[in-house]
């Protein structure tokens, strides 16, 4: 990068600061704006003109006062210490920063990402002499009980190791390996730094075929999404969009979670810290803190920095995937952060597209979301590690036309769209199973069949079954209910049942917030049977208020509140008892004739 040069505030505009005499700055440099050190990024150079995107309030800065650049440009500290940290949209470390200065940041505040005197336990894998190429691991550090450490060459990096430290105590900063390199000797640390805006290199791009398990029934089952995939999930005010993300941030199957708050409430964000602090991990007694980064940059937060936050967030997910590690990154919202896009190009005098965003949203989207995906990392282990990115779109109105949706629903292969009409019912996650959709089920299949066969079949089945529920109600609305036969009825019970009882799920209930795939299938299973059954029934001259009226049911709509050491030998019992009643229903005449 550019030496470290200066310059003078020539014009401010909010937060947008012009500068001249900054010859020698270069693109996305970081500079420091008069004498309170504001923060700011170069975003605009015409010869010796630099206009530069503040990440602060501007109040107070006068024209004339110095412009200093740092020769580098925003990046991310990487390295042991990240996980359990909440850090800000340019990796400022709130909590460190509260204790320093109080809730509000001050301008001009600058506070290092990583901790400088904590000491991490290392131990070393190499040995002199080892060949070294970008991405291989150099020692391991137990950085959480949740996750070890790889330290690791950085990307850029390749040599002979001269010497490596013993296995022991050291700080970030201390030398841990010295590696010589055609351009000389290279000390290496615990920590390295990457500018957020450039994607970190792989091998090869794969092809996912194993899901990532959200623990959520109606995602599962009828859309999952493949560890590596795009998912989107939009919606209109009310819906339920943050706190689906946020229970997917809780119970998700990943190693790593990256929460991005990025023009959230506030409120929200401290909702999901404080919940984050109190549960653990599956059956296990660790903290859901032990694996997840928060980069919260609320709307109270100056909204320029948003525009990074998303860039640093991505940043950390692929430093640990780079470990091997399965990412998990929810980016709430996008929306949010196509304003921030949408204001710093109307400050910038850009020609505006269609509702005034840049008319380089698309691409823009693109780039952030192509770094998600399933790669062979490099370095000579041979690892394989993933980033899921999981977006949440706040359409104004909830109008799916607009363009961060449309935009979105390009890239993204997995669609979460979310109904109000079921959020005013209070049927949460309030996913339309009609508008909803995931082109990741083809390469899953292989996956799903490897714990029943029929796993496909049933989902299938179920969602036919709701499809005929809702043409049926259209037949209704026009014609009425009188028409309708008992096989008839049963779809509209059957599928009644399935969306109470299966489909509805209640993030706060401690049972049901969370449903492991074996009990999801049974219970789909389970449901599907009893529909199965209904109809065997009917057509054997069964009254349909008999079939309702048998006592099963009630052990039915308790199913997902059963507790998991105790589901397999309820779930035994149900299926014996669902086939008992069956066979001792009597049809309406005839009752000598053969049972069912």
């Amino acid at each position: 990068m550019s030496k470290k040069n200066a310059g003078i505030v020539s014009r401010i505009a909010g937060s947008f600061v012009t500068a001249k005499g900054m010859k020698g700055s270069q693109m996305f440099e970081l500079v420091k704006i008069g004498e309170v050190g504001v923060i700011g990024e170069i975003i605009r150079l015409q010869r010796n003109i630099a206009v530069i995107q503040a990440y602060e309030e501007t109040e107070g800065i006068k024209l004339g006062e110095r412009v200093t650049g740092t020769g580098k440009p925003l990046s991310v500290e990487l390295g042991p210490g990240l996980i359990g940290q909440i850090f800000d949209g340019i990796q400022r470390p709130l909590t460190l920063i509260s204790k320093m200065h109080g809730p509000l940041i001050k301008r001009g505040t600058e506070a290092l990402a990583l901790d400088r005197k904590k000491k991490w336990e290392f131990r070393p894998l190499l040995k002199k002499g080892t060949k070294v190429t970008g991405g291989d691991f150099m020692g391991i550090i137990q950085e959480t009980p949740l996750v070890k450490h790889g330290i690791m060459v950085p990307p850029t990096s390749s040599g002979i190791v001269t010497d490596i430290s013993s296995e022991g105590n050291y700080t970030i900063t201390d030398p841990i390996a010295e590696i010589r390199t055609s351009e000389g000797l290279e000390n290496m640390f615990l920590m390295q730094t990457w500018p957020i805006r450039k994607p970190r290199p792989y091998k090869t791009m794969l092809t996912p075929t194993e899901p990532l398990l959200t623990g959520q029934r109606i995602i599962d089952s009828f859309f999952p999404i493949a560890k590596g995939g795009i998912a989107a999930t939009t919606g209109g005010f009310g819906t339920g969009k943050t706190v689906v993300l946020q229970t997917l941030a809780m119970w998700v199957d990943a190693d790593v979670v990256v929460y991005i708050g990025c023009g959230e409430r506030g409120n929200e964000m401290a909702d999901v810290l404080d919940r984050f602090s109190k549960l653990n991990l599956g059956n296990s007694n660790q903290s859901l803190m032990n694996r997840t980064i928060f980069v919260a940059n609320v709307s109270n937060m100056p909204i320029v920095a948003r525009e990074a936050s998303i860039y640093t967030g991505i940043s950390l997910a692929e430093y640990y995937r780079d470990m091997g590690y399965n990412v998990a990154l929810m980016a709430d919202s996008t929306s949010r952060w196509a304003e921030a896009l949408r204001e710093i190009s109307g400050r910038l005098e850009e020609m505006p597209g269609e509702e005034g965003y840049p008319a380089y949203l698309a691409s823009r989207l693109a780039e952030f979301y192509s770094r998600a995906g399933l790669v062979q990392s490099i370095g000579k282990e041979n690892r394989q590690g993933s980033i899921t990115v999981l977006a949440a779109i706040s359409p104004p109105g909830g109008d799916f036309s607009e363009p961060v949706t449309t935009n979105t629903l390009r890239i993204a292969k997995v669609f979460w769209a979310l109904d109000f009409a079921l959020a005013h019912r209070r049927h949460f996650p309030a996913i339309n199973w009609f508008m909803s959709y995931s082109e990741n089920i083809p390469m899953l299949e292989p996956w799903f069949a490897k714990i029943e066969k029929d796993w496909q079949k049933l989902c299938s089945e179920a969602r036919t079954l709701l499809k005929e529920e809702e043409e049926l109600r259209e037949i209704v609305a026009l014609i009425g209910a009188e028409i309708l036969g008992d096989k008839q009825r049963s779809v509209f019970e059957t599928a009644k049942m399935l969306k109470e009882y299966f489909l509805l799920q209640n993030a706060f209930h401690p049972i049901d917030a969370y449903c492991p795939i074996a009990k999801t299938y049974k219970m789909l299973r389970t449901f599907l049977k009893f529909y199965d059954k209904t109809k065997i029934a009917i057509d054997s001259e069964i009254p349909l208020t008999n079939i309702l009226s048998l006592p099963v049911r009630k052990k039915l709509s308790r199913l997902k509140t059963t507790p998991i050491e105790d589901f397999d030998k309820v779930y035994s019992e149900i299926d014996k008892e669902m086939n008992e009643q069956f066979e001792n229903l009597k049809p309406k005449s005839n009752e000598g004739d053969d049972q069912i």
